[in-house]
């Protein structure tokens, strides 16, 4: 009896012993984003791969993700915040130096893009995905559309058009339609600027980020203020719709990958960046948010119609009237006043 005994103990304490990763909960990375940003089915593949879960949490402006986390709101292992904003993130040490012998695919980054960008070292952040500013529109409810911030004045659209809810975005829209840099610091700009946004907030329906796309898919706007990948992907919904870059310029930028000081998943995290940028995940993700990931082993991969879109692979002569959103480091407030002001009024 105390044979069976113990040989029913040995067995249970084997077992234990051989499923104690069964009693292990699998690793979680939290990612804070913005909405609609990664082609589900690459989560999915790098769960199954890294035996891991993603939860994805997601925000509509660089300035709501930075309140957040100031604020005390974290638990996340990656962030994609735009370039300025990391630069402020960086300066303010809430990121971790990234070691790039955990990701080796950080070769293929696009060096033409990296001579421009804020990190080009990559110290601390890796690029996610390029966006341009555009304005987009219904062809037959704007018939006589032109590339221009002038169409925020037009009488006849008002109530059916929409600015983005962003700061650095929208002023520096109104100082495009002015002709002055988007990173001006001069105050007299600024408030020319204002007045010129105030003058279009008369007409808008509203500041969104989000659903702005629905809404000129679903024929709710007719004019609106956006992202060039988030007008493609409501694109194949309507064939009514089409954009531009306006003729003053607009604004460039970078959405980059970021690891909080704090994250408890750091490795996890490199390995997601590293997984990002290879080459065959970079242009999947690329066809399916109409965003550029600046990798270079991915252009070869791209359909002829993301190759040929100008929103995106942008002309040489329209992208010299484009500019970067940089960090103004304490000028900053200055739009931040100007910015309170606007939403005041």
């Amino acid at each position: 009896m105390k044979k069976i005994l113990w040989s029913a103990l040995f067995f249970a304490v084997a077992a234990f012993v051989l499923c104690g990763g069964c009693t292990r909960r699998e690793p979680v990375l939290h990612v804070y984003t913005w909405a609609d940003y990664i082609k589900p089915e690459l989560v999915q593949r790098f769960e199954k791969e890294n035996r891991c879960r993603v939860v994805i949490d997601t925000f509509d402006s660089n300035e709501v993700m930075y309140a957040k986390l100031k604020a005390g709101g974290g638990g996340y292992d990656v962030i994609v915040p735009s370039s300025y904003m990391v630069k402020i993130m960086n300066e303010q040490g809430m990121l971790r130096p990234l070691d790039h012998s955990l990701m080796p695919n950080l070769r293929h980054v696009d060096r033409e893009y990296l001579a421009s960008a804020l990190d080009p070292e990559m110290h601390h952040s890796a690029p996610y995905m390029l966006t341009t500013t555009v304005i987009a529109y219904l062809k037959s409810r704007v018939p006589d559309f032109e590339p221009t911030w002038a169409m925020f004045d037009r009488e006849d659209l008002k109530g059916r058009t929409t600015l983005l809810n962003d700061m650095r975005e929208t002023i520096g829209a109104g100082l495009k339609a002015l002709g002055y840099s988007l990173n001006t610091k001069d105050e007299k700009e600024l408030k020319e600027a204002r007045d010129v946004i105030l003058r279009w907030k008369k007409k808008i329906a509203k500041f969104e980020n989000e659903q702005y796309k629905t809404g000129l898919a679903s024929g709710e706007f007719f004019l609106v203020h956006g992202y060039s990948g988030d007008i493609m992907q409501v694109e194949e919904e309507n064939e009514d719709i089409a954009y531009a870059v306006p003729k003053e310029g607009t604004s460039l930028s970078c959405d980059d990958l970021v690891i909080p000081v704090d994250a408890k998943e750091a490795k996890l995290a490199h390995r997601f960046i590293n997984f990002i940028h290879d080459p065959d995940v970079a242009a999947e993700n690329t066809e399916f948010i109409a965003y550029l990931c600046p990798n270079t082993e991915s252009y070869g991969k791209l359909s002829p119609e993301i190759l040929e879109n100008p929103a995106i692979f942008i002309p040489r002569d329209i992208r010299a009237r484009c500019e970067v959103i940089e960090d103004l480091g304490s000028d900053n407030d200055k739009y931040i006043r100007i910015w309170d002001e606007i939403k005041a009024n």
